[in-house]
C-alpha cells in the first residue's frame, strides 16, 4: 500500500499514541494525531482522511460522541474504536454508531495494521462503482480516488474540489470544458462568487502542473477552459 492514505488518530495516552503513530508511519501511512477529544472535530474538518481510529475514553469528549459527529459530516468515513473497555453494551454501541471494528487493548499492532488495510480496501472498492480513476497528464499521474498528482518522487495532495475539477478537465482533454456546466456540477451554482472560486482553483492546478511545459490549461474567453497536453518532440 502506497503512502497516499491518511489516518486520523485520536488517543490521549501520549506514550501509546506516539508509538502507534510511528508504527503506522513506518508502513507509509500519513497520520494526524490529537490527544484531546475537544480538538478532534475541528482537526477532522480541516483535513481529508481515509480512516479514523478513535479511543473511547478521552478527555473533554469521548470517542462515541466524536464518531457521531464525524458520521454526520462524512457518513461514509470508516471508523475503528480502540478501548480498554470490554463491555458488550459498549461494543454494540460502537457498531451502532457505524464502526467498522472495535478493538480492545492491549492488541497486536500488526493485526490492527491489517484491519486498517482491509477496511480501506473495502471502502475503496465500494466507492466509484469499483472503478480506478487514474489519468496521465504529460509527465504527471493523477489518481482521482486518492486525490493526488505524482511526478517523479513528488506527491501533490489535492482538495476534493481540485480533484473534481482536474478530473473534468481530463475527461474533456483538448475540448472546451464549459464554465457554467462545471460550476453547477462541482459548486452547485454558477454565480459570481463560485466563478471567482473556480478561477482560483484553475490557478492552483496550473501551479501544480507547471513543471511540464507540454501541459497547459488554456483560458477560453467567456466559455471555460481547455486542458492541452502536447506530444514531446
Amino acid at each position: 500500500m502506497a503512502n497516499q492514505y491518511s489516518i486520523f488518530l485520536v488517543e490521549d495516552d501520549l506514550n501509546f499514541g506516539g508509538v502507534l503513530k510511528s508504527y503506522l508511519e513506518m508502513d507509509n501511512f500519513n497520520v494526524t494525531w490529537v490527544d484531546d477529544g475537544q480538538k478532534a472535530i475541528a482537526t477532522f474538518k480541516d483535513s481529508e482522511f481515509s480512516i479514523c481510529i478513535l479511543d473511547v475514553m478521552l478527555p473533554n469528549m469521548d470517542g462515541f460522541t466524536i464518531a457521531k459527529k464525524i458520521k454526520e459530516l462524512r457518513p461514509d468515513m470508516p471508523l475503528i474504536f480502540l478501548t480498554a473497555k470490554t463491555l458488550k453494551a459498549d461494543m454494540l454501541h460502537g457498531y451502532q454508531l457505524g464502526a467498522d471494528d472495535y478493538i480492545t487493548k492491549p492488541f497486536d499492532s500488526e493485526l490492527l495494521l491489517y484491519k486498517i488495510k482491509a477496511i480501506i480496501k473495502r471502502n475503496k472498492d465500494e466507492h466509484l462503482d469499483l472503478k480506478e480513476e487514474i489519468y496521465t497528464i504529460g509527465k504527471y499521474t493523477f489518481d482521482y480516488f486518492v486525490r493526488q498528482i505524482t511526478y517523479k518522487h513528488i506527491i501533490i495532495k489535492l482538495s476534493p474540489k481540485e480533484a473534481d475539477l482536474l478530473k473534468m478537465l481530463c475527461l474533456s482533454k483538448d475540448k472546451v470544458l464549459m464554465r457554467a456546466e462545471t460550476l453547477k456540477t462541482i459548486w452547485g451554482d454558477d454565480n459570481y462568487f463560485t466563478t471567482r472560486s473556480m478561477d482560483v482553483y484553475i490557478s492552483k492546478l496550473r501551479k501544480y502542473l507547471k513543471d511540464d511545459p507540454n501541459v497547459e490549461i488554456e483560458n477560453i474567453h467567456s466559455s471555460g477552459y481547455r486542458l492541452i497536453v502536447q506530444e514531446e518532440k
